[in-house]
C-alpha cells in the first residue's frame, strides 16, 4: 500500500504532524482519528513504505523479539504465532492502515531535514525533501509528534577494527543486507550474540558451508516454542479474536512482571532457571563455555529463540559458537586473541546500530538549532524548551514497545484536548523549582539497562528530571501513572494565541474528569 508523494496531495498545514510509519506512527494515526476526530494530520515517512524497522530490515530469517499478542496493536487481534515473521507484520500493519481508513494520510518518501518552531506564528516550519528527486517541500503544523524510533535505520553499528581493508571477503551490516549477497555454500562468520545474531545464525546454516557465530562474552537467550497453548485452546473453543488476543496481552503482561520481579529479587535463581533451559538443547560444557553470562538477567535484552532453532543448528554441525576477541582481520578471515584463526567468505557484523534523537531532524526555535541532550524530558513524551511537540519512545527491556505507544498516544490526544477545551495555542513542560535544585539525570537508566548501542548514545538524548513524575518508567507504573497524570498542573506551561499564558482557573475548566475524552484501554499489572 503506497501514497502518492505528488505535491497536490500533501496539504501545506494541519494541526497534528506526525514523522515517522512505523508501528508508532500508526498507532498514532489510529488514535488520532478516534481521540481527536476534529484535528487535521499527516503522517510523514522518508521510506517508499510503512513498516519503519520492518521494511528495512530484510536479512535472512528476520523475525520479532516480543510476542505479537503485546506487540501487536490492542485494537487489532494478532491471530498468528506468538513470534512473527518480517512479512506477517508488515502485513498486519498494512491491514491496519487499511481496515482504519488511514492510507490518504500517510505521505512517503518525505525526509524530514528540520523543524523550527517559529514563536510569533504558533507553529512549528517543517523542510522536507521529497521523492526520488528529493524535491523541497515545506509544511507547518501546530503540534509535532515524533514516532521516528531510536535508531538510524541507513547505517548500523559496526566496530573498527585492525585488517578490515585486507579482508578479501564480503564484510555485511544486517541493517544494510545487500539484496545480491550469496552466502549458500560460503564459510560465514557473525560477528555478536544478539537478537540479530540469533537469528541469522539458524536461516544461515541450511545453506552455507558453515556458520560461526563470534562472541566477546555470552548473552541469555530464552529459548521456547513458538506457540501458546492457551491461545490455542481458546481458538479451538471458538472464542473471538479480539477476545483471545485480549486475554493473551493480559496474560503475557503479568508472566512478564512475575519473572521481571524474580530477575530483580533473585537474579541468581533467575539466572540458573534461564540456563537450564538451554540445557535441555545443548552439553553442559558447551553451556558453561558459551552461553553462561557474568551479568545479571535483563541488564541486557534477552534474545528470544523460537523453537530453540539456534541450539538445533548448533547441534546439526552446520553452526558453532566461539566466545573470544578480534586481533584483527586477515585476507582470508579473522585471528583471534587466543591465537585461533577463523576463516571466512563472508564476515556479518551483527554488532548493534547507533541511536538517533529525533531520526536526525535538525531542530529549532525561532531560527537557532535547539541542542535535544540540553533538554529534560518529561515522562519520555515532552521535553522542556520545545513547545508543542511529543516523542513515543516504547519500552526496551522487558515490555513490548507497542505498550508504551498506546500509553504515549492515549495522553498526547488527551492532551491536545486538554489545549482545545481552555484555548491554549501551546503548551511547554517546566521543572518546577524543586526539581530545578535537584538536578537533572542522564537521559536513559543505563545503571539497570546497559547495553552498548544505550551507553554509546547517552550523550545524544535528553536529560531525565530527578524525581519519579518526570521519569519513564516500567509499565506496570505507567500504565496506571500516565493516564493519572492531571494536566491543569504547574508542570504544563500553556499560551493562548497571543503568547500570554493561561491561568489556573482556566487550566482547570479542562481538568481531564471533566473532558470527554475516551478511556484507554488499560492491561492489568
Amino acid at each position: 500500500m503506497n501514497v502518492s508523494t505528488d505535491e497536490t496531495e500533501l496539504p501545506h498545514h494541519v494541526d497534528v504532524l506526525i514523522l515517522g510509519a512505523g508501528i508508532s506512527g500508526i498507532g498514532a494515526a489510529y488514535e488520532l482519528t478516534r481521540q481527536c476526530p476534529d484535528r487535521s494530520f499527516a503522517v510523514l515517512e522518508a521510506f517508499e513504505s510503512f513498516g519503519g524497522t520492518w521494511l528495512a530490515h530484510r536479512y535472512p530469517g528476520v523475525r520479532s523479539d516480543s510476542d505479537l499478542f503485546t506487540y501487536g496493536f490492542r485494537f487489532k487481534p494478532w491471530t498468528g504465532r506468538p513470534i512473527a515473521s518480517r512479512d506477517e507484520i508488515l502485513q498486519y500493519l498494512g491491514e491496519t492502515i487499511e481496515e482504519n481508513g488511514l492510507g490518504s494520510h500517510f505521505h512517503y518518501g518525505c525526509r524530514v531535514i528540520s523543524a523550527d518552531w517559529r514563536s510569533d506564528q504558533g507553529h512549528w516550519r517543517v523542510a522536507v525533501l521529497r521523492g526520488a528527486d528529493q524535491k523541497p517541500f515545506q509544511i507547518t503544523c501546530s503540534f509535532l509528534w515524533s514516532c521516528q524510533g531510536y535508531y538510524r535505520h541507513g547505517e548500523g553499528y559496526t566496530p573498527s577494527w585492525p585488517g578490515m581493508e585486507q579482508f578479501e571477503g564480503s564484510i555485511v551490516h544486517p541493517q544494510t543486507w545487500p539484496k545480491e549477497l550469496d552466502f549458500s555454500g560460503k564459510r560465514v562468520v557473525v560477528i555478536g550474540s544478539g537478537a540479530t545474531a540469533a537469528t541469522l545464525v539458524p536461516a544461515l546454516a541450511p545453506e552455507c558451508e558453515h556458520v560461526t557465530m563470534l562472541q566477546r562474552s555470552p548473552t541469555y537467550f530464552s529459548p521456547a516454542p513458538n506457540r501458546d497453548a492457551l491461545a490455542d485452546t481458546l481458538r479451538d473453543l471458538g472464542v473471538e479474536p479480539a477476545t483471545v488476543h485480549d486475554i493473551m496481552r493480559k496474560k503475557i503482561v503479568r508472566d512478564q512482571q512475575i519473572m521481571l520481579t524474580r530477575a530483580l529479587e533473585d537474579p541468581e535463581a533467575t539466572k540458573a532457571a534461564m540456563l537450564a533451559t538451554v540445557a535441555t538443547f545443548l552439553p553442559p560444557d558447551q553451556v558453561e563455555a558459551h552461553f553462561t553470562p557474568t551479568y545479571k538477567p535483563w541488564q541486557q535484552r534477552v534474545a528470544l529463540v523460537p523453537n530453540g532453532d539456534l541450539f538445533k543448528a548448533l547441534r546439526t554441525g552446520k553452526a558453532s559458537v566461539v566466545t573470544d576477541h578480534i586481533e584483527s582481520f586477515t585476507p582470508t578471515g579473522l585471528r583471534l586473541v587466543s591465537g585461533r584463526e577463523l576463516d571466512a567468505d563472508v564476515v556479518v557484523t551483527a554488532t548493534g546500530f547507533e541511536m538517533s534523537a529525533l531520526g536526525d531532524t535538525v531542530m529549532k526555535i525561532d531560527g537557532e538549532p535547539l541542542k535535544f541532550s540540553d533538554s529534560v524530558s518529561y515522562r519520555g513524551i515532552l521535553h522542556t524548551g520545545i513547545p508543542n511537540m511529543a516523542r513515543t519512545m516504547g519500552y526496551f527491556r522487558v515490555s513490548s514497545w507497542t505498550l508504551r505507544v498506546h500509553l504515549v498516544s492515549d495522553f498526547v490526544c488527551r492532551l491536545l484536548n486538554q489545549m482545545r477545551v481552555i484555548g491554549a495555542s501551546s503548551v511547554e513542560v517546566q521543572l518546577p523549582p524543586e526539581a530545578q535544585e535537584e538536578g537533572s539525570k542522564s537521559g536513559m537508566d543505563s545503571d539497570v539497562f546497559n547495553a552498548g548501542y544505550i551507553l554509546r548514545a547517552l550523550h545524544l538524548m535528553p536529560k531525565r528530571g530527578p524525581s519519579r513524575d518526570w521519569q519513564t518508567m516500567d509499565y506496570w507504573a505507567e500504565q496506571s501513572d500516565l493516564p493519572a497524570v492531571r494536566l491543569d498542573g504547574d508542570v504544563f506551561g500553556y499560551r493562548d494565541a497571543a503568547g500570554r499564558p493561561i491561568e489556573e482557573d482556566r487550566r482547570a475548566a479542562g481538568e481531564p474528569s471533566l473532558v470527554a475524552v475516551p478511556q484507554p484501554i488499560r492491561e492489568p499489572g
